[in-house]
């Protein structure tokens, strides 16, 4: 069992609809066999796990499946002090979009 977040961050993490995500290794039982075993199947040039069926790869629909995480909307990112936005973007995403939004 894993232990819970910091109380300090709970309530940024529920704002953030990202809650679920942090306290999933007390909810599910994971199986360290199964994790070993696709751990040494994944290759990390192709991003695909190697099967005897085939290739596999986990696509970001996958995780929103699994996670129940949001795939639409605005990029979530920490807080940052810095009058140069876009500066800032281009240090996270490396490349300066059009339209910023947030404070």
């Amino acid at each position: 069992m894993s232990s819970p977040p910091s109380p300090l961050i709970e309530n940024y993490m529920r704002e953030a609809g990202f809650w679920h995500v942090a306290t999933i290794g007390r909810v599910c039982k994971l199986d360290s066999k199964l994790i070993n075993a696709l751990i040494k199947r994944w290759r990390p040039k192709t991003h695909t796990f190697h099967l005897p069926c085939g290739e596999c790869t986990i696509t970001l629909k996958d995780v929103q499946l699994q996670l129940g995480l949001l795939v639409d909307g605005s990029a979530l990112t920490g807080s940052v002090q810095s009058v140069d936005r876009g500066a800032v973007c281009y240090d996270i995403l490396g490349v300066i979009p059009d339209n910023i939004y947030g404070g």
